[in-house]
């Protein structure tokens, strides 16, 4: 729940923009080389006297994630991706940024309001976080805009499509503004004054608002007034103009339209001048569950409350009046190091409705992910998964059989029970559609809903009610612990005997983003999975305080004790002489315990590669410390997802493959109920070695390493090496395997 601030943050006296180094070599994640912070290791650890001297180091958490979206920007200014996909990624860069102040930001602002000090592992304290947030932040808004104005908005003319102020249009195109202005915009607008009257607004989370400077001509000596039009989230922000005879496309934000017409609510008034802007909030949720009798309700008090959390973010035109940027400061309770001015349109987000342009010639080849897996005859699915286990690589593997397994579960009359984990899923989610009828047809169906699945709560309230509706079986998970695993499992009768099968997998059960996010399913009917998936339901259904997993790994429980001794079985081989191997593959490497782990086994020897999406806090290639370590993060066409390990030794000697829904953090690990579950076919063992690792390590094309000094740069292509996307690589697979299928 978001509270009150106890104290102000102190004002400053000028708001600031700071700049900062723009390459990616300019280290955006922490300090230079020479300036890591670190951290000795405990007194109490007993070590080698070689490693007597090593420090640990660590980058900052924030500061990664900055790294990760300067990335993402750097999508949208390569021009080796179409046009229309690099507007995306810009717009991309909007909406990351908006969660990251909407969570992060805010949550260090409420350590500093209240009173903490400490520092995290990194060694910076909350101040000083902020500091350098505001810094990089700074640094990135100004090149998100330049790359606007300077590269996409001369390409995008080049093509025909155009963007206009008010100042540009056309008489032609300014009568028809004229006229949407007041048929479409004016009617649902209310003007809002403020003064010693009329109280500051409510403005709402992200809402976009033109804040009004009015002067009164017949009294000059009067200081100005001020008034906020505040922008109904019901009208497009990107209108399409409309003057026939024009084969160009034309566009121009609802802003610029608000700020031409804004004179027509304030007759008689001059108006000196208008600027939109938007206030970010504070949006995490604050639910003390032990407390909360109906932890569904609860919720939906707390989604009322958002629109009232503190703001912690201030993004407003350039040249606003200073007297409009003192007041709003004020009345919004921040400091001026808390405001971005920006050269452009706010809210940048909004360019994503170009998407829906008809250019086929300025997006991405299509693909349409195949469907030619074993399970793709629907009429055998159950007897397919009796015979072997699916291993599916989506988006290039369709998601289409994961719904048709709760689907064909649904109306088999063989099958007596469905249990199901539901985290994110799409608007029209068929799998809900396949739980209802279930629950129709007389089958025993428990749905898990995340009700805390972040900004996707008030879709899951939905869900959850109309399941229980339809009599479905609906609970909550663990008290304290958001449910992220993604999991289901089918009870079929078969003969006098009853057979479990499962479905384990990296992503949402949502068919949507598995067009857009690379993640891993997996099914088997072997009991050795589905007994511990059976008993991992009963758990978060009942009471069980110390559950036992012979075969699954599953946070809280046994997840984060066993990682820490595979990479220590790994750390023993090489000590022994004998090859030594990590791989891993995840979103976020945070843990301060797993990345300690990491470096013991780095000074005994292993190899380890990691390719992680986003942060990462472990610092690689320091002599003594990680220099057997790498890591690389590849940021494409679609959003890395899936979290994959590989261990050499862990199996008796043999490799160990796992797969599942936790990144290595301490919220994953300690916080969350994950599973991670091992790939027991030696088929799809090997594809998950020589394919998804080995491809994503021999990528040089979209491929980023991270070096010690929190820079990432491409990675090194030797000359006359071919350059080569491993995404590009799966597509082609993807394509060439549907074509084998029906030749």
């Amino acid at each position: 729940m978001a509270t009150k601030r106890t104290q102000s943050r102190p004002k400053t006296k000028a708001a600031r923009t700071p700049k900062v180094r723009r390459a990616a070599e300019a280290a955006p994640v922490a300090a230079p080389a020479d300036d890591l912070v670190l951290i000795p290791k405990s007194r109490n650890r007993r070590v080698t006297p070689s490693a007597k001297q090593v420090k640990a180091a660590y980058f900052n958490r924030e500061l990664s994630w900055l790294a990760f979206n300067r990335r993402v920007l750097e999508q949208a200014q390569n021009e080796k991706h179409p046009l229309l996909e690099r507007v995306k990624f810009l717009a991309i860069v909007s909406s990351n940024l908006d969660e990251f102040f909407e969570i992060r930001v805010a949550g260090i602002i409420q350590q500093v309001d209240s009173g903490i000090t400490e520092p995290s592992v990194d060694g910076l304290g909350p101040k000083e976080s902020l500091r350098r947030i505001h810094s990089v932040v700074g640094s990135l808004v100004e090149d998100q805009y330049d790359c606007w104005h300077n590269q996409l908005l001369p390409a995008l003319a080049a093509e025909g499509i155009v963007f206009k102020t008010a100042a540009e249009l056309s008489p032609a195109e300014l009568a028809w503004v004229t006229g949407y202005f007041h048929e479409q915009v004016f009617p649902v607008l209310t003007p809002l004054a403020f003064d010693q009257s009329h109280p500051f607004p409510q403005l709402g989370n992200k809402t976009l608002n033109v804040v009004v400077c009015l002067d009164n001509p017949e009294t000059p000596e009067i200081d100005r007034h001020f008034a906020i039009l505040p922008v109904p989230r019901i009208l497009p922000r990107l209108v399409p103009l409309d003057p026939a005879g024009s084969r160009t496309q034309r566009f121009v934000f609802l802003s610029e339209i608000i700020k031409l017409c804004a004179g027509e609510f304030f007759p008689g008034y001059a108006i000196e001048g208008a600027h939109s802007f938007r206030v970010t909030r504070n949006s995490d949720l604050y639910i003390d569950e032990e407390e909360a009798d109906n932890l569904l309700k609860k919720i939906e008090e707390e989604l009322r409350n958002l629109r009232r959390g503190a703001a912690v973010r201030l993004e407003i035109e350039e040249g606003v009046h200073d007297g409009i940027f003192t007041t709003l400061c004020e009345n919004l309770d921040l400091s001026h190091e808390y405001v971005f001015r920006l050269n452009g349109p706010i809210n940048l987000l909004r360019l994503m409705a170009l998407a829906d342009i008809d250019r086929p010639d300025l997006k991405y080849p299509p693909f349409n992910p195949v469907n030619v897996s074993p399970l793709r005859d629907t009429t055998r699915l159950f007897a397919t998964l009796r015979e072997q286990d699916v291993l599916l690589h989506h988006p290039y593997d369709s998601f289409q059989p994961v719904v048709d397994f709760v689907e064909q579960a649904a109306r088999d009359p063989k099958v007596f029970a469905i249990k199901q984990t539901l985290y994110r899923t799409s608007g029209d989610s068929p799998i809900v559609r396949a739980l209802i009828e279930a629950s129709k047809n007389g089958k025993q169906v428990t749905a898990l809903v995340e009700l805390k699945a972040r900004f996707d709560e008030a879709n899951n309230i939905q869900w959850a009610k109309q399941l229980e509706e339809a009599g479905v079986h609906v609970v909550y998970g663990l008290i304290g612990h958001k449910t992220h695993c993604k999991c289901s499992l089918v009870v079929r009768r078969e003969g006098k005997l009853l057979r479990r099968y499962a479905h384990l997998g990296t992503g949402n059960y949502n068919p949507k983003t598995a067009r857009l996010y690379t993640d891993l399913s997996y099914f088997t009917a072997r009991d050795e999975l589905t007994s511990d998936a059976a008993n991992l339901f009963n758990t978060l259904t009942g009471f069980s305080r110390e559950p036992s997993f012979k075969h699954l790994l599953v946070a809280p429980y046994n997840l984060h004790r066993r990682i820490q001794e595979l990479i220590q079985v790994e750390s023993a081989a090489a000590a022994a002489g004998l090859p030594a191997r990590i791989v891993v593959k995840m979103n976020s490497l945070v843990d301060k315990a797993t990345i300690d782990s990491l470096y013991a086994a780095s000074r005994a020897g292993v190899k380890i590669d990691i390719i992680v999406r986003g942060v990462c806090c472990l610092v690689p290639g320091v002599k003594g410390l990680s220099e057997n370590i790498r890591v690389r993060s590849i940021v494409s066409r679609y959003l890395e997802h899936a979290r994959a390990f590989y261990f050499e030794n862990a199996a008796a000697g043999e490799p160990l493959v796992l797969a599942g829904s936790a990144d290595w953090m301490p919220r994953n690990f300690f916080r969350r109920v994950e599973v991670v579950y091992p790939v027991l076919d030696p088929v799809l063992r090997r594809w998950v070695i020589d394919e998804l690792f080995a491809m994503e390590l021999q990528d040089n094309e979209c491929a980023r390493e991270l070096h010690a000094n929190g820079g990432y740069l491409p990675v090194r292509r030797p000359a006359g090496a071919p350059a080569f996307s491993a995404q590009s690589y799966f597509v082609a697979s993807a394509t060439q395997r549907a074509r084998a299928s029906v030749e």
